[in-house]
């Protein structure tokens, strides 16, 4: 989980206190969700997630290329899905980095099931839909 920073300054017997909290941020937050939809097999959340034109990059596997709109990316889940069922998902080391453009979320997923899928995940949203995604299977995250 991203930690960011609040710090409240107060003097007390010239003593100065600091508090901080760890908080996702919104991108952290959208691709959260769309790693356990993944996990749970949900392809119709995942295909309103995706922007009209939104382009997957699966780089890696049975699945590998490069898939154009949500229809295209929904068949390629709906795959997926079917062929792993429902995953235990784990993410670490996530990144999210904004601007008024939008938010660009990158994070180590390990999917686990049938199979153990560790993937590099980088994710861009758009007005709060996914516009771009690569998925890029990382044989060294599975450890």
């Amino acid at each position: 989980m991203k930690l960011i920073s609040k710090f409240a300054a107060t003097a007390f017997t010239g003593t100065v206190l600091f508090a901080s909290a760890a908080l996702a941020g919104p991108g952290e937050d959208l691709a959260r969700a769309h790693f356990n939809n993944i996990a749970s097999g949900k392809v119709d959340a995942l295909k309103a997630s995706y922007s009209d034109k939104a382009v997957l990059d699966w780089v890696g596997g049975p699945l590998d290329g490069v898939y154009t709109g949500a229809a295209s990316i929904g068949t390629v889940w709906t795959k997926f899905t079917g062929a792993q069922g429902k995953l235990k998902v784990d993410v670490s080391n996530v990144q999210e980095n904004a601007n008024p453009a939008g938010v660009t979320v990158t994070a180590n997923v390990r999917f686990s099931g049938k199979n153990t899928i560790p993937v590099r995940y980088v994710l861009t949203y758009r007005g709060g839909k996914l516009a771009s995604e690569i998925w890029q299977i990382d044989p060294k995250l599975a450890k």
